[in-house]
């Protein structure tokens, strides 16, 4: 079942046609943008987890070089008091 559509039709079918499109390009852009801002965020938040491992380590090792000799925690040591 074809026919043929006036110049009218096509006209109307071809505006909605570049309606959707112009819609669908201007959602690809914003989602393209989207995702260059959540690269970024990502990029920085595992740059500032690199810095807080690397600031862990350093407090565990400055912790197990003030540990007494002996094996001995600064934590099972008695108070002064008792």
């Amino acid at each position: 079942m074809t026919y043929e559509l006036s110049p009218v039709e096509l006209a109307q079918r071809l505006e909605s046609l570049e309606s959707r499109l112009a819609h669908q390009e201007h959602w690809l852009d914003t989602l393209d943008q989207t995702i260059v801002q959540q690269e970024r965020r990502l990029e920085k938040l595992e740059q500032l987890s690199g810095l807080m491992r690397e600031r862990l380590r350093e407090q565990h090792q400055a912790l197990q070089s003030n540990e007494p000799q002996g094996g001995q925690r600064l934590e099972d040591e008695r108070p002064p008091h008792y």
